[in-house]
C-alpha cells in the first residue's frame, strides 16, 4: 500500500513503551460527495472506520466499522487499497501511540442502517453525514486552529485525527476524485 504521509509528534519518550493500534478507514464517495462521520460535540469529520480487533482481517474491519459508524453496508468486490498514514504521538496513558491507518476506497449499498457506536463514538455524537469535501476540509482545518488554543488532552488528540482527514481528503481531491 503506497505511503501517504506521517504525522509525528515529537512530543513523546523514544525509550519509552509503545502502544500500536492498527486502523482501517473507508473513502466513500458518490455524487461528489463524501461518506463521512461528524463529532457533533467537537464539529470535525472522520472518516468511517476504526481498530483492527485481534485475528481480524483489513477487509473485515472495513466492512464492521463501516457499517457500526454509518450504518452503510460495504460491497466487498468493490474495496481497494488508497494508502496509509503513519500517526505517533504521546500517548493517553501509555508513552507513545503508534497508529497505522489503512484507507481504503469503496463502494456501499445505498442504503443507511442503525448505527453501533462505542461509548466515546456516542459520546461525542457521532452522525453520519454524506458532506461536500470542501465544507469537510475546512470544518476540519477550523477544529485544527481552534484546538492548538485548547490546552485539554481531547481537544489535543482529536486535532490530529481532523489533521490526519483533511489531509486525506485533500489528497483525494486533488487526485480529481470527486471531478
Amino acid at each position: 500500500m503506497r505511503e501517504l504521509f506521517d504525522l509525528i509528534k515529537n512530543n513523546y519518550d523514544p525509550d519509552g513503551q509503545r502502544y500500536e493500534r492498527p486502523s482501517v478507514r473507508g473513502i466513500i464517495i458518490s455524487s461528489g460527495k463524501i461518506a463521512v462521520v461528524h463529532s457533533m460535540k467537537y464539529d470535525y469529520y472522520k472518516f468511517p472506520g476504526g481498530g483492527i480487533d485481534d485475528g481480524e482481517g483489513h477487509i473485515a474491519t472495513l466492512i464492521r466499522e463501516v457499517k457500526e459508524e454509518a450504518g452503510l453496508d460495504v460491497i466487498p468486490s468493490s474495496v481497494r487499497e488508497y494508502g496509509h498514514v503513519l500517526r505517533m504521538e504521546k500517548g493517553h496513558p501509555e508513552d507513545i501511540f503508534v497508529q497505522h491507518n489503512y484507507y481504503y476506497l469503496c463502494d456501499t449499498q445505498n442504503t443507511s442502517g442503525e448505527q453501533v457506536l462505542d461509548d466515546y463514538e456516542a459520546e461525542e455524537n457521532f452522525t453520519p453525514e454524506w458532506a461536500d469535501p470542501i465544507d469537510v476540509i475546512r470544518t476540519n482545518d477550523r477544529f485544527v486552529r481552534l484546538s492548538e488554543k485548547m490546552e485539554d488532552d481531547a481537544h489535543i488528540r482529536k486535532s490530529v485525527e481532523a489533521l490526519r482527514e483533511a489531509k486525506v481528503l485533500r489528497m483525494l481531491v486533488d487526485e480529481g476524485y470527486f471531478s
